[in-house]
């Protein structure tokens, strides 16, 4: 059950040496438990053995025997064993108890402890010796036995034996309680790298640090922060070559469509290169668009998150990127408007922030029928500036909604485009700490696109009064 934690695991070898101990200690404390009730019980058959033989006396030339109360009063328990005594002179003449205690085959002057059964099968402690008699010369061997059943030995060892397993269990208990508390703790900086590496963007490659971190744990976060090094090393490398492929393809571009228009500019009667050329400068046109966009993606991504610390000021912003997009508006006959809340200042990069209202406005305007309406909004709200690009277009369908933040994932091809513009309003979002949403419009008519970016924070005066 603990395969799959290192803490259960962990616990689990601790435990079970800990375990082993307290068994074998369980056992010698059940041996020594046994051996002090055998020594009491044994003591006190001796006892009653020897002041029942010493009240044994000749009279009249015969031997009798007065059982002490003594004698039986040593074995008074509240487990209520019975005891058992017998006396017998030579020739095997009983003189005192009962004929049901065996006896064994040989005895001796020696007292001699044994256990046995009854005949009614209980088991019996007894002690026995032999007590040699004078007078007149002559000798008597009288044999004393005394037994009792074990009931209140059992009860004995379990006595001394509880207090024992209860702190042995006890300190088990103990053991698994601290064993789990202290791994709990001291895997906390684990856990804090688990947590680091599961919070991040993806786009983020920063070395994992982790303080009061364990010796043992050391190399693994160093061979992770190699490799993340390595990871970076190669994004760089693949942002490094998009941005100066894009750069190195602007050129070209630009001379390529210079001499499209150039050759349509001339007069030529031949209607199949008229609509080649058409074709190609339509081409042209969408694969500088294209490189424009890798460019503005590889800026991006290339920037430090949330590392923009520039005073914006949003609402400006806003204004001058409707300005240049009026003309585009009008041309599809389409209604743009703002509703912009003045000083909104927000933190981040200017040129990236442009081409984020840029690229969202443009993707209202080309997606919107002709005819329909794309209005900008702006508010403030808990400390965040809030940026809503609302139009009445067709809309993105719900289940579609995730997928336009990948890269040239187009949702609708009624319209041109290249698939990387919400892909460049997410990233730049994120890089400058804000987030993108995505919305139905009122009565489920058009798209709502929100952007929330952090509002500009003046950075504090030291030593101001």
């Amino acid at each position: 059950m603990f395969s799959g934690s290192l803490r259960g695991r962990l616990l689990w070898w601790l435990l079970l040496p800990l375990a082993a101990f307290v068994s074998v200690s369980g056992m010698m404390s059940y041996r020594n438990a046994q051996t002090t009730a055998d020594l009491v019980q044994d003591n006190a058959l001796l006892s009653s053995m020897r002041i029942i033989g010493e009240d044994i006396d000749w009279d009249n030339g015969s031997v009798s025997i007065q059982i002490p109360p003594a004698a039986l009063e040593l074995f008074e328990s509240p487990e209520q064993d019975s005891v058992f005594y017998r006396v017998e002179a030579s020739g095997h003449r009983l003189l005192a108890g009962t004929p049901e205690l065996p006896l064994p085959p040989h005895v001796g002057d020696t007292p001699k402890l044994y256990s046995t059964h009854l005949e009614d099968g209980r088991a019996v402690r007894a002690a026995i010796y032999v007590r040699q008699l004078y007078d007149s010369g002559r000798t008597e061997e009288v044999v004393v036995a005394v037994a009792k059943t074990e009931g209140s030995r059992d009860a004995m060892v379990w006595r001394l034996l509880r207090p024992q397993l209860f702190g042995e269990v006890l300190t088990l208990v103990l053991a698994m309680v601290f064993v789990y508390l202290g791994l709990t703790f001291e895997l906390r900086p684990l856990m804090k790298v688990k947590d680091d590496v599961a919070d991040r963007n993806p786009s983020q490659l920063k070395p994992i640090r982790v303080t009061r971190l364990h010796v043992e744990l050391r190399p693994i976060v160093d061979a992770i922060n190699q490799c993340i090094a390595r990871m970076g090393q190669q994004a760089a490398t693949q942002r490094q070559f998009i941005s100066d492929a894009a750069h190195q393809m602007r050129t070209p571009l630009a001379l390529l469509a210079a001499q499209i228009q150039f050759a349509r500019q001339r007069e030529n009667r031949d209607a199949p290169l008229t609509e080649a050329l058409a074709g190609m400068h339509k081409s042209s046109r969408k694969l500088t668009t294209l490189t424009n966009k890798l460019l503005l993606l590889a800026q991006a991504e290339s920037a430090a998150p949330a590392g923009a610390c520039e005073r914006v000021d949003l609402s400006a912003l806003i204004a001058g990127v409707l300005e240049e997009l009026i003309a585009f508006a009008q041309s599809r006959e389409i209604d743009l408007g703002a509703e912009l809340e003045d000083g909104l200042i927000v933190t981040g990069d200017e040129a990236l922030t442009a081409a984020l209202v840029t690229n969202l406005v443009d993707n209202a305007l080309r997606y919107t029928q002709p005819g329909g309406r794309v209005t900008v909004h702006t508010q403030r709200s808990n400390g965040m500036a809030i940026v809503r690009v609302i139009d009445n277009g067709p809309g993105i369908k719900a289940e579609a909604r995730p997928r336009v933040f990948e890269r040239f994932y187009r949702a609708s091809n009624h319209a041109e485009g290249t698939g990387l513009g919400l892909p460049i309003v997410r990233e730049i979002a994120h890089r400058q700490g804000g987030t993108v949403t995505l919305d139905a419009g009122e009565g489920g008519v058009g798209l709502v696109v929100t952007v929330e970016m952090r509002l500009w924070t003046a950075a504090p005066k030291y030593g101001a009064a």
